[in-house]
């Protein structure tokens, strides 16, 4: 289930790449280049929802979905050292027998 959602994500990742690569800017023109008519682009008309916007909303709410659910699942599949540890899991120490201390000549 892991790896199928993984590989899904990636699908979804390249393809939003590639869906916001080809949308064409709402200031294209050499005024809004310069800082000339920007209050028109950004508060103007919006338009008509083409299918490429509906594209990439879609696809966004997709890779978000789909990043949730891996995290999700990696933190339930994951393993902690911290655990282990506590579970008596741990490998036992090796002890070494500290060196005598000399004797103090007299």
């Amino acid at each position: 289930m892991y790896t199928l959602l993984l590989i899904l994500y990636v699908v979804v990742c390249l393809f939003l790449i590639l869906v916001v690569l080809l949308q064409q800017g709402k200031g294209s023109d050499v005024a809004a280049a310069f800082g000339g008519a920007g209050s028109q682009v950004a508060f103007g008309p919006r338009g008509s929802t083409t299918l490429l916007h509906k594209l990439t909303t879609g696809s966004f709410v997709l890779f978000v979905a789909l990043c949730i659910g891996l995290a999700v699942l990696s933190g339930q599949r994951g393993r902690s050292v911290v655990k282990e540890l506590a579970g008596g899991k741990a490998p036992a120490a090796q002890t070494t027998p500290a060196p005598a201390a000399p004797e103090p000549s007299k």
